[in-house]
């Protein structure tokens, strides 16, 4: 129990020195706040945002999305032929070989794309998985992957370009349509992920489905995976199944079945016509405020995963 203490007290440490004079900003170029030391006391995001490389192990997703760790991540690529990761400070261009090997091959896809050389990759997960220090309540099993919104056009960014590049909002009317920034090359490329069989779903927001609801002449089966989400307009996330024969990995339940085009144009419509607030019960408790996970949530396999070397 001393030793466990006494690692997850460096781990600490290393983090808040990791942590000193970052200036991250997020996709649309506003600052991260930056959690403080005492915010990352005991949690699990301190412990996995200090590992800067993946564990010795075979490559493995533990647990849920939301509530995991990722073994034997590999990492994707700086720069490639058809793509360039985004924000290396954040270290988070990591993930499962099939996560790294969809990006690839749907980066390929994007350059053949009028105006597009290939993708600008967002956050995969850090070098182990886990809950990360900024951000995401997802990204934890090295299975999602956010995909940029804006053509990369350009794949010589050096590393300060990265840090300070913005991507571009896709959406108007809060979401409810898609505005000038949207191309029929993201239609092709959301959908050539939404194809590959290894893909679970695919988030963005309700105008952008409608949009290729409407859009959409060949076949629709592909459109069930693209749901509609909050937010997801500067870039579109795209989530993978547990890979095949993966013990401990937790898949989420699959979609509704259909196109889910009728879904999307409800939350359209709720957009540009809010429904009336539901009537608050005076007798009712307020909502407890959401816990941040520590080790001992998260599966036991992920404390095998933080010690591996």
């Amino acid at each position: 129990m001393i030793r466990i203490r006494n690692t997850l007290a460096i781990v600490t440490s290393l983090v808040l020195i990791a942590c000193a004079g970052s200036s991250d900003t997020n996709i649309d170029g506003t600052p991260v706040k930056e959690p403080t030391a005492a915010e990352l006391r005991g949690l699990a995001k301190s412990a996995f945002g200090a590992k800067r490389s993946a564990s010795a192990q075979r490559p493995a997703a533990f647990g849920s999305y939301a509530k995991g760790c990722a073994a034997g991540s590999v990492q994707l690529a700086e720069t490639g032929p058809t793509w360039q990761a985004m924000r290396l400070s954040r270290n988070r261009n990591w993930g499962h070989p099939e996560l790294v090997d969809m990006v690839q091959k749907l980066s390929r896809k994007a350059a053949a794309q009028p105006g597009w050389n290939g993708l600008y990759v967002g956050d995969l997960s850090q070098p182990r998985g886990g809950p990360m220090l900024t951000g995401h309540r997802s990204h934890q099993i090295g299975l999602d992957a956010d995909i940029w919104m804006l053509p990369a056009n350009n794949l010589n960014l050096n590393t300060t370009d990265r840090e300070n590049i913005s991507s571009i909002s896709t959406r108007r009317a809060k979401g409810a349509y898609t505005n000038s920034n949207w191309s029929p090359a993201h239609h092709e490329i959301i959908k050539a992920a939404a194809k590959d069989k290894r893909t679970a779903r695919i988030f963005v927001f309700p105008g952008a489905k409608v949009k290729m609801c409407n859009d959409e002449k060949g076949d629709r089966s592909w459109l069930n995976k693209v749901r509609p989400w909050y937010g997801h307009h500067y870039h579109f996330h795209v989530r993978l199944k547990c890979p095949k024969g993966a013990r401990g990995c937790v898949d989420q339940a699959a979609p509704p079945k259909g196109d889910g085009c009728a879904d999307a144009r409800q939350w359209v419509k709720d957009i540009l016509n809010p429904p009336p607030p539901k009537p608050r019960d005076p007798n009712a408790k307020p909502p407890k405020p959401r816990r941040e996970l520590r080790v001992a949530d998260l599966p036991g396999s992920c404390s095998a995963v933080l010690a591996s070397d």
